[in-house]
């Protein structure tokens, strides 16, 4: 038994392929009806990524009803592409899944992101685009240009962290005091011979000479203070402390005029003072002893104001009132003497000098000022180094010398340096170095975590917390941390988070500085405000600073819009 076959007609199978391929042929021919509109226009690059958003319009009869089509936005540039993801649209008559596009017309939105790549900022995107009938072979559309990409100036924030130094504690001048006191018995002001004999007496002479022959220490004046204790009348105590001063005074101009210190002859050098009831010393001295019934005593003393009562209500304590008669009251029986000195430290030149040639003959504080007189980096680090050798406990010396290693690019030393000074002393300053030795070696999510956890540290805390937050995208918080100090990262902040008039005025407060880069970034504030003049005027000056900016900006998309005037060619090429 014979099958029996059927066969279709050759031309009715003819006429049925030549249907489907003249579908998406017409497709492909009327490819330049369909319309795009992609946000943003330039690309953009933030925290780097391009992320672009096209809707597409297709009209009325274009889309083939059986038709599967495939666009992929691509982004070209020279030595490369980038293909974002692809997006698949179906004809009304195709049974799949993906996004319909009606034979009356239709639209869809599309969004994507790709890692930004430098060779993107001269760039072009472009739609690819493949349509097929069933499982036939597909027909490949002509690619249409649809964006310009990339703008890049995110990129142009200089990474330069900081480092912050802790201060020295260096005085030039120290100032000193010698005291001595002269003791009275009850009721009198004479100096006795016993007195002048005394230990801190013969120190307090032995000092003031010794100033006067040491040539960095002046002698700058000098005190009597006579006190009476605090018992008795209070008329009576008067008259006896001002006694007792002219007593003093009369020792001590002789004692001074005797060791030639011929600083006592100026007027107002020796100042006087009398205190006819001494209870803040009777306080003291109170506080500090073993009296039986102190306690009751300093609580009178808390109580009671006038001295009258006071004095009452203590000798009221009859079995403490002889303690105090005879161990505290003779103490207060006074006159007090005092030299003040000034000890004059090395100049800055010398500090400078003794620094580089022979650090291990400067102390501590002495070493640490040095380094901050000198400008070149590399006797900065060799002074602090020094410091770090004589004095390997001080957490200073290694924290400032890895701001110095910082400075110069050195990451890795820096960050030993900053190590060695954690292990002396966990402190905020410290921290934030190393976050800043993080954001120098792009680690982004460590560096803000150190950072954000030092914000008192200092300045150099939000001005690194800026820098990550223009490479995150986040441009209000990058100016909320720059605040009004003006600087160029400042100023990018400022651009990017939309305020052109703002940047402008930042940069222009910056002077007249001579960084290609702060023109070039006015000349791009003036492109975003139509500024044609602007443009050309501060890339001329930004290119007399720095050549290299002519070719960044001949592919900078910042400058589409005068890329094709002679003004804005002769300044670039």
């Amino acid at each position: 038994m014979k099958a029996k076959l059927n066969y279709l007609p050759i031309t009715v199978i003819a006429a049925l392929l030549l249907s489907g391929c003249a579908g998406l042929t017409k497709m492909r021919d009327n490819a330049n009806t369909v319309t795009y509109k992609v946000t943003p226009d330039p690309l953009q690059t933030h925290a780097g990524e391009v992320k672009m958003n096209v809707e597409v319009k297709y009209p009325e009869k274009y889309f083939n009803k059986k038709a599967v089509l495939v666009a992929t936005p691509v982004l070209k540039y020279e030595g490369g592409q980038t293909e974002f993801a692809p997006t698949t649209l179906q004809g009304e008559k195709v049974e799949a899944n993906n996004k319909v596009i009606s034979y009356a017309g239709g639209t869809f939105t599309s969004a994507g992101t790709v890692t930004y790549k430098p060779e993107m900022m001269k760039s072009e995107l472009v739609v690819k685009m493949s349509a097929r009938i069933k499982e036939k072979d597909p027909i490949e559309f002509e690619s249409a240009k649809i964006a310009d990409g990339v703008i890049a100036t995110p990129t142009l924030v200089m990474v330069e962290p900081k480092a912050i130094i802790i201060p020295d504690n260096f005085k030039r001048i120290i100032p000193e005091s010698y005291t001595a006191d002269i003791h009275y018995v009850i009721n009198q002001a004479e100096v006795r011979k016993s007195e002048l004999k005394s230990d801190d007496i013969k120190a307090l002479e032995a000092m003031v000479i010794e100033a006067k022959a040491t040539p960095n220490k002046q002698i700058k004046g000098a005190k009597i203070a006579a006190y009476a204790s605090p018992d008795g009348a209070l008329e009576l105590n008067t008259k006896l402390s001002a006694k007792r001063e002219t007593s003093a005074e009369k020792y001590f101009k002789k004692a001074l005029k005797d060791n030639k210190i011929t600083e006592a002859e100026a007027a107002n050098f020796l100042s006087m003072l009398t205190t006819p009831e001494d209870w803040e010393g009777f306080k003291a001295l109170m506080e500090e002893s073993t009296i039986q019934d102190k306690e009751l005593i300093l609580r009178v003393l808390s109580m009671y104001s006038d001295p009258v009562v006071r004095e009452k209500e203590i000798k009221n304590i009859s079995a403490a009132y002889k303690e105090i008669a005879d161990e505290i009251l003779p103490q207060l029986r006074r006159s007090v003497m005092s030299v003040d000195v000034d000890v004059v430290g090395k100049s800055d030149e010398e500090l400078r000098n003794l620094a580089l040639s022979n650090p291990s003959s400067l102390n501590l504080e002495e070493i640490l000022y040095a380094g901050s007189l000198v400008s070149d980096l590399n006797q900065k680090a060799s002074i602090y180094k020094a410091a770090t050798d004589k004095f390997p406990s001080c957490v200073r010396a290694k924290n400032n010398l890895g701001e110095v290693y910082l400075q110069q690019g050195k990451v890795a030393e820096a960050k030993a340096s900053f190590e060695a000074a954690k292990a002396i002393q966990d402190n905020a300053v410290v921290k934030a170095n190393l976050g800043a030795v993080a954001l120098a070696q792009g680690d982004i999510k460590g560096a803000e975590a150190l950072l954000t956890s030092s914000m008192n540290a200092g300045d150099a805390v939000p001005a690194n917390l800026g820098i990550i937050k223009i490479k995150q995208g986040d441009y209000a918080a990058a100016v909320n941390y720059y605040g009004s100090k003006p600087s160029f990262n400042a100023a990018l902040a400022q651009l990017l988070n939309g305020s052109n008039d703002k940047a402008m005025a930042t940069l222009n407060s910056m002077g007249d500085v001579k960084n290609g880069w702060v023109y070039y970034l006015k000349a791009v504030a003036s492109a975003r405000g139509g500024n044609a003049d602007g443009v050309v005027a501060n890339l001329r000056t930004a290119a007399s600073l720095d050549p290299k900016i002519k070719a960044y900006a001949q592919k900078d998309a910042e400058f589409l819009k005068f890329a094709g005037t002679d003004a804005f060619k002769q300044v670039v090429q």
